[in-house]
């Protein structure tokens, strides 16, 4: 930062910030003499009945203000969200999406993180190579949780192949300092074929395990590999006898672990068990669906939640014709769910489009990673009816824009359809399809590609 302090870049209505006439551009330089790192320390520091804040507004004047606030939100909004600049990625992982993106999308798209603070703000894994002992100290003195922490393997030497760091399997110790303190952690595996499988994925379970409770889950994904993979490290795509030895290794634990500890604890992604031809789990081999953003049990919990919403409902007897549009990975499974809601509703046509993923490459089939572009190119002669439902996972979060920047009202217009977007819910998908949900969907974002969100 260029000057001492945090800037404030805007006061909420009503606020004792604003009671105390604090406004946009005045900086924040202290709370109870303690200079502000980020967002946490600020959090933690206000956390008090009474407080002594240091100000400079903005005609350079300083103030000291003693603040009487029981707990309460000063209702003060910073410039960075973070009040700190964001931490790159040091590692250079041989599995990295990031590398696989075509070139002349937007530069958040391409920016690597790896940074602790964002797991508790925005839920992001991290390798642990970014932390230093301070910055796990920080985590236990301000009680944060949970930590998520992309582990993909506890073998110290192939960790440091895998992320391309020779400081990565040493990072894993801070996991043994973590447990120490009670911190709750959730881990994440993302499986390469010949890499961190087999063996390598047993003793990574039996290892993690060792954690419980405070490790309270680990979930497995397999590695997305899109088109762009010119110079990288060789990858090959898990297969369906990848995928059935993967599941069969993970229930194997998933027994051993229950009978022992009351958890199932490790769990494969939904993607598994489509590519092994199985069934998904019944809904209490979740465990509360911990890992929901990394595709865990997302499937067994639409089949319950679109049950549910439809158990007690009658036919409205309305008519309308309208059209679905999900990744080649859901689209049986949403087909299932809509053939199910026009039996109970027969004025309803919906028609399920699957969408190939021309982008980033056929074998990318995630409903997170449509673009725009392909929506456009595959539905353009399509009968679409009146609307045009598509899952909140296909936007940036919190905007109506698709990862290639093309926005909803471009699509609107290219395709002459009305285009409701719909959150990742069994309720929502059932409301939407008859056309009673009228809320806008909450801030959602896919397990696919996490971005950073500059506020």
């Amino acid at each position: 930062m260029n000057q001492k302090g945090h800037k404030i870049k805007s006061v909420d209505p009503g606020s004792i910030a604003q009671e105390l006439e604090l406004e946009a551009g005045d900086y924040v330089l202290s709370i109870d003499g303690h200079e502000l790192e980020d967002i946490f320390d600020y959090e933690y520091y206000i956390n008090s009945p009474s407080i002594l804040m240091v100000v400079r507004k903005a005609n350079g004047e300083e103030w000291e203000l003693e603040i009487e606030n029981e707990y309460e939100d000063l209702g003060i909004n910073f410039e960075n969200g973070l009040m700190s600049e964001y931490r790159s990625c040091r590692n250079k992982c041989i599995f990295c999406f990031i590398d696989q993106m075509p070139p002349g999308m937007r530069d958040t798209l391409y920016f690597k993180d790896d940074d602790s603070r964002l797991s508790f703000l925005q839920g992001n894994y991290v390798t642990l190579t970014n932390m230093s002992d301070k910055d796990v100290e920080r985590i236990i003195r301000f009680k944060l949780a949970p930590i998520n922490i992309s582990v993909h393997t506890t073998n110290p030497e192939l960790r440091c192949k895998m992320l391309n760091n020779r400081f990565a399997g040493e990072a894993l110790k801070k996991i043994d300092r973590l447990f120490e303190a009670k911190v709750p952690m959730n881990g994440q595996i993302v499986l390469c074929k010949g890499i961190n499988d087999g063996e390598e994925l047993e003793r990574t379970i039996s290892d993690l395990s060792r954690y419980l409770p405070y490790m309270e889950s680990v979930s497995v994904v397999p590695v997305g590999l899109s088109k762009y993979r010119d110079g990288l490290f060789p990858l090959q795509p898990v297969t369906a006898e990848d995928a059935e030895n993967t599941i069969d290794l993970i229930e194997k634990w998933q027994k051993i672990l229950y009978e022992k500890h009351g958890t199932h604890f490790i769990h494969a992604s939904d993607e598994f068990y489509i590519l092994a031809g199985r069934e998904v789990p019944e809904g209490d081999r979740y465990d509360g669906y911990i890992q929901l953003e990394n595709g865990v049990g997302m499937l067994r919990l639409l089949d319950d939640e679109v049950e549910e919403a439809l158990e007690g409902r009658a036919d409205d007897e309305k008519k309308e014709v309208l059209s679905i549009a999900t990744g080649l990975l859901a689209y049986p499974y949403i087909k299932k769910h809509v053939e199910n809601i026009c039996r109970k509703f027969p004025g309803r046509e919906v028609q399920v489009f699957p969408i190939v993923n021309h982008f980033f490459g056929e074998s990318i089939t995630v409903a997170g990673l449509i673009t725009g572009t392909d929506l456009k190119e595959q539905l353009k002669d399509k009968e679409l009816g009146s609307r045009l439902l598509l899952p909140e996972c296909m936007f940036r979060s919190g905007e109506e824009v698709f990862l290639d920047d093309v926005t909803r009202q471009e699509l609107q217009n290219a395709l002459q359809v009305q285009v409701d977007i719909v959150k990742s819910s069994g309720q929502e998908l059932v409301e939407a399809i008859l056309g009673q949900s009228g809320q806008k969907p909450a801030s959602y974002e896919g397990y696919e590609l996490k971005e950073i969100v500059y506020e």
